[in-house]
């Protein structure tokens, strides 16, 4: 059993709020996609964290799970950008009110 990895742990909660703030106020796709990401990788790095203050695998088993889900993530939604941008010529949040053009 290790001692509770407050670094990580304030590094995961800041990056997590940085991810977060990224996601209300940009406006760009791309931007709020990079956003998520960074999100995920907080949370990574919580379970991480956890896991090694544990000293079992659950946490290594869950970061594989948010791993898989990011990539998952980010090919669909880059093709969705890209499928929006070649429609509309912008991947402007705002001006993608409805998916029917």
């Amino acid at each position: 059993m290790y001692p509770i990895p407050w670094l990580a742990l304030f590094l995961a909660a800041a990056l997590f709020c940085l991810g977060m703030f990224g996601v209300l106020v940009r406006r760009n796709a791309l931007v709020v996609f990079m956003c998520v990401e960074l999100m995920l990788n907080a949370a990574n790095l919580t379970f991480l964290a956890f896991a090694r203050m544990r000293g079992d695998d659950i946490g290594h088993i869950s970061a594989f799970f948010v791993i898989a889900v990011a990539a998952a993530e980010a090919a669909v939604g880059l093709a969705i950008v890209i499928a929006v941008f070649r429609s509309r010529g912008s991947v402007n949040i705002e001006d993608i009110k409805t998916m029917k053009h």
